[in-house]
């Protein structure tokens, strides 16, 4: 049975990984060689610290591939309830940052548990769906679902942690979808969502955020009157875009990035450091895997054994989506301004052991879809 099970084993989404992550090393390798904090302080150590994560992450990614996924419905309660215990031990005793109060301290280095709960909402909430299956259309059980969903979405919004919550919304969303909400119903939950939208704005968002996106509304709307210092990241995310032209300047060669002018340059704004040293050819190439990546989930999903597994594929195509969305779209002035790493490609410990979690339980649907008859 176990010859039957791995042969089904993915391998083109295995060599996709590979590659991204090859891709991943050199930009965070370039990004980090000279940039400093602003203390001054090298931030060369990143790279040897981003190396560790990602072995890490391929310890996730082996441990979630050989588990059988089904068992994930059974214990769905208890992951829930220890993801709210902990997201809201970050609101007590969490270290801020940048704004932020995401992380916990674990010895000499930290934790975002943020991250990690978008794997465990999926999971529980494919297994909320699977067990009313055929009946997504339902108010009643649409309703459950944003409840499960909108109260680990509200402790990172209190965070505040805009970038994340809005990732939890992409995730509900396409997982509804392929519940069978009708579109009726979403466009009534959106007219419900704005008066949420006007309290965040007013109670929750800091003072930063709100600038971030009222920066980004008159980049739109009025160029123009937009203030040269509030718009500094946009402004030098696309001067090193456009400075790259056809095959870039290099790596290591980077005008901006070397220079230390491109803000987080290793995580939220990676991609403008590959769109300058490695040109639009880079660039182009890098989405290309991205998209084929993201196809090679949806097949998963489409041959997904069972409703559960193909709940938590879809769940995880929306989590990546909304990510290269947002942080590509950051970079490129069409997103307002919001701290989320590039999937396979940022500096980040918590975000890159999750996605690799997220890849080997991928892999455990695509091993298990057959149905084995003696």
């Amino acid at each position: 049975m176990e010859g039957r099970i791995w042969r089904d084993f993915n391998f083109f989404l295995l060599l996709c990984v590979l590659v991204l992550l090859s891709i991943s090393l050199l930009s965070v390798y370039s990004a980090t060689l000279e940039a400093v904090t602003a203390f001054g302080t090298p931030l060369k150590v990143l790279f040897p610290r981003h190396i560790v994560n990602i072995a890490v992450g391929f310890v996730a990614m082996t441990a979630m591939m050989v588990l059988d996924y089904r068992t994930l419905s059974g214990i769905a309660g208890p992951l829930y309830l220890g993801t709210i215990v902990v997201l809201a031990g970050v609101l007590v005793i969490g270290e801020i940052t940048s704004g932020a109060q995401s992380w916990i301290g674990v010895g000499t280095r930290t934790v975002q548990p943020s991250e990690f709960s978008k794997l465990t909402v999926i999971i529980v909430l494919a297994a909320y769906w699977s067990h009313f299956e055929d009946q997504g259309s339902r108010w009643l059980i649409q309703f459950g679902s944003l409840g499960i969903v909108g109260v680990p979405l509200l402790m990172v919004f209190l965070q505040p942690d805009f970038g994340t919550a809005l990732v939890f919304g992409a995730i509900w969303l396409v997982m509804a979808w392929e519940s069978g909400i009708r579109w009726q119903q979403l466009l009534f939950l959106l007219v419900l969502a704005l008066p949420c939208f006007l309290v965040g704005w007013e109670y929750v968002l800091n003072d930063e955020q709100r600038s971030r996106l009222a920066t980004f509304y008159w980049l739109i709307a009025n160029p123009a009157e937009v203030n040269a210092d509030e718009a500094y990241n946009i402004i030098q995310s696309l001067n090193a875009i456009r400075s790259g032209g056809l095959f870039g300047t290099g790596l290591t060669r980077g005008i901006l990035s070397q220079g230390n002018y491109i803000p987080v340059q290793y995580s939220d704004f990676i991609f403008a450091v590959i769109g300058e040293e490695m040109g639009f050819a880079g660039g182009a190439m890098l989405l290309v895997l991205l998209a084929l990546l993201l196809w090679m989930v949806l097949s998963i999903a489409s041959r997904a054994r069972d409703r559960f597994g193909r709940l938590i594929a879809v769940g995880i195509f929306g989590m990546i989506l909304s990510h290269v969305v947002v942080n590509i779209g950051v970079t490129m002035s069409i997103m307002p301004v919001t701290g989320i790493p590039l999937p396979f490609i940022s500096y980040g410990g918590s975000f890159t052991i999750m996605i690799l979690a997220a890849m080997g339980l991928l892999q455990s649907i695509s091993m298990h879809w057959r149905k084995i008859v003696f």
